[in-house]
């Protein structure tokens, strides 16, 4: 089974150098030569293993990691083969932004605390999401729809390479969703300044121009997210292994796991441990990296 590990840095903090490179190739099985997918923030490194993937794979990445040490390296091991995705799933609060929408427009009606307390709760999978979303939704009853607008202005960033890593992919022939647990309200904004072709998320209740503070149902959380991965790539006849899936909470878990590159970016540990990759350092251009894609096929957003 041919497999290859990619070293990944976040391009504003280069860590690699030749002699990682040469210690990581000492510890791979039938390592063949470091391919450099840009000097300094990723490498490729192919390598060979037995029959047993899953283990092979993990056992792989533990020892990189303890070679990586407290260097800001990110490591993602995979087969070669399949490694171009035709299709791109990806979170939006704390994903392809900095921020969660709800926590922000909670500030304005003096919740943010509260409700960014119910929010950390949820995406670490200690409460269900459908209830939490409600109870969330529901403080902010009056508030102004028009408030969205001033949100997306103000207070929303979007995350370093999300716009290079959705243009890059569409290139080269992917399609790309953004699928929320979040608002409409937001995604739409989010989808169209990323670059994405489709989104997806809940609707708020909006009655003469102010919240209800209801949420529309059925609620788009956890199972949702699957089924629009499913529901992609049986309309594009697609397989498991030409999907890459991203996102950080609880409720992107049944999606990641799924995918046939499932990440975990900058996740809550139960996230992180779970998904078959996982980036805690990098931008998102590492899922680039992943792909195999050099930094000289980036397109710019």
């Amino acid at each position: 089974m041919s497999l290859v590990a990619t070293l990944i840095c976040n391009p504003d903090n280069p860590a690699l150098d030749t002699t990682i490179v040469d210690g990581a190739r000492a510890v791979l099985p039938q390592a063949a030569p470091a391919h450099w997918l840009f000097d300094g923030v990723a490498v490729d490194i192919p390598f060979g293993a037995d029959s047993n993937l899953e283990g092979d794979r993990h056992a792989i990445e533990q020892r990189l990691r303890e070679l990586r040490g407290d260097l800001p390296i990110d490591i993602v091991v995979q087969p070669v083969g399949f490694r171009r995705k035709k299709l791109f799933l990806a979170d939006m609060d704390s994903t392809m932004i900095g921020q969660e929408c709800i926590d922000e427009l909670a500030d304005l009606v003096g919740m943010k605390a509260h409700v960014a307390g119910i929010t950390e709760r949820a995406m670490r999978g200690e409460i269900e999401f459908e209830p939490a979303l409600r109870e969330r939704v529901a403080l902010l009853k009056d508030l102004p729809a028009g408030v969205v607008d001033e949100v997306l202005a103000k207070r929303i960033t979007l995350t370093p390479g999300g716009r290079e890593l959705v243009a890059t992919m569409r290139a080269h022939g992917a399609y790309t969703c953004l699928v929320s647990g979040g608002f409409t309200l937001f995604t739409t904004a989010v989808a169209a300044k990323i670059g994405f072709q489709e989104n997806r998320a809940n609707e708020l209740v909006v009655r003469d121009g102010k919240l209800t503070g209801e949420v529309k149902e059925p609620i788009l959380g956890r199972a949702a997210k699957l089924a629009t991965l499913v529901d992609l790539m049986e309309s594009f006849d697609l397989d498991d292994i030409d999907s890459v899936v991203v996102g950080d909470g609880a409720n992107d878990l049944a999606m990641i796991q799924a995918a046939g590159l499932g990440v975990a970016y900058h996740a809550k540990p139960a996230v992180a441990a779970a998904a078959a990759a996982r980036i805690d350092h990098g931008d998102l251009t590492a899922l680039l990296y992943a792909q195999g894609y050099r930094r000289d096929d980036f397109v710019e957003g």
